[in-house]
């Protein structure tokens, strides 16, 4: 799974593609150039497991994050948008924290009129290809059109009529077949986005409906807590300044929440491990993501309930409570299972 981190030149998106993969960048890239890094999730219930277990390696879920290109207003030019349309997950970076040093290329800071630029310039971007495509149906037509062909058609004038009133494809209802004969064009409105607002320090705020509205996040509150090398003291300083995690942490979990993802876990001595899989997947499935061997002999899957084991405080404890569930092949993983996976090839 990939995200891509989109925004308007000086929103403060390179800096925040550093600190959440760690790859630090030149100031000057290539004109159209995009950048990949892997972000890591920090994972509470993974740290509480490597306590229990004290395992030689720790394994936490990763995001793919692809740093796209400057978004240029107006200009007609997309190329910014080549690397997000085979990502699956847009992040959208939106300025609005004051800087003296670091110009707004419109002079002024208004973080409402950036994110209307930014979202017109993905429906103008999808409007475009929705417009060639429907063009060239057209053409198409003096030779016969098949079923798909009309299927395509019905679809892309439904995806226009919304793009053209301003309406991002996301919020219109399609069924598998309309989805099919247009998923070719890689449509971005129809994407899930996350809104993020790089804040001022003082602006930080964390809240359940954050997700919905927009992520706010201080790059300069995360350089400082990136800074601090023990745990300990980072805690206590998140704690200081109001924060039960970084925004880092949160927009990364948000991200991965938002592609319909989430975590089984597997201990043990060697190594405490978080493993990513789509909600609903059935026990053989989470397996195999694990080893194909797994998926091929699955016999049953012992599942402990994290917050059993937060309670029990052990493996052992919560065997002996008789709360480890033995679950065939029928079961659906749930977050934040710890699983045991027995099997036979």
């Amino acid at each position: 799974m990939k995200i891509a981190l989109l925004g308007l030149p000086q929103s403060g998106k390179r800096t925040l593609f550093s600190l959440l993969t760690g790859r630090e960048l030149s100031e000057h890239r290539a004109e159209g150039e995009s950048v990949e890094g892997v972000a890591s999730i920090r994972d509470p219930r993974v740290d509480f497991l490597a306590e229990i277990m004290e395992p030689n390696k720790i394994t936490y879920a990763e995001n793919n994050i692809v740093l796209c290109p400057d978004t240029m207003e107006g200009t007609g030019r997309r190329e910014w948008l080549d690397a997000a349309r085979r990502c699956d997950l847009l992040c959208l970076v939106v300025r609005d924290f004051t800087s003296e040093r670091v110009y707004h290329p419109s002079g002024t800071i208004d973080p409402g009129r950036d994110r209307r630029t930014l979202n017109t310039e993905l429906l103008l971007a999808d409007l475009e290809l929705i417009e060639k495509r429907l063009e060239r149906i057209a053409k198409e037509k003096k030779s016969g059109r098949t079923p798909a062909q009309l299927k395509e058609e019905q679809s892309l004038i439904k995806c226009r009529e919304a793009v053209e009133q301003e309406i991002n494809l996301s919020a219109l209802e399609f069924d598998r077949e309309e989805l099919d004969s247009i998923k070719s064009l890689n449509l971005v409105t129809l994407m899930p986005l996350l809104w993020v607002y790089n804040v001022d320090e003082d602006k930080v705020t964390e809240g359940k409906g954050e997700a919905e509205q927009g992520f706010t996040v201080s790059a300069l509150i995360e350089k400082e807590i990136m800074s601090i090398d023990d745990p300990a003291e980072r805690r206590e300083y998140m704690v200081a300044i109001g924060l039960s995690s970084s925004g880092l942490d949160r927009l990364n979990a948000a991200a991965y929440d938002s592609l319909g993802l989430m975590s089984f876990y597997t201990m043990g001595k060697d190594e405490v491990r978080a493993w990513t899989i789509r909600k609903g997947t059935a026990a053989p499935s989470a397996g195999g993501k694990i080893h194909s061997d797994i998926e091929r002999g699955f016999i049953r899957v012992e599942v402990i309930k994290y917050a059993d084991l937060t309670v029990a405080g052990s493996e052992a404890a919560v065997k002996s409570q008789g709360k480890a569930l033995l679950k065939g092949r029928d079961y659906i993983i749930e977050d934040g299972d710890i699983c045991n996976f027995r099997f036979n090839v």
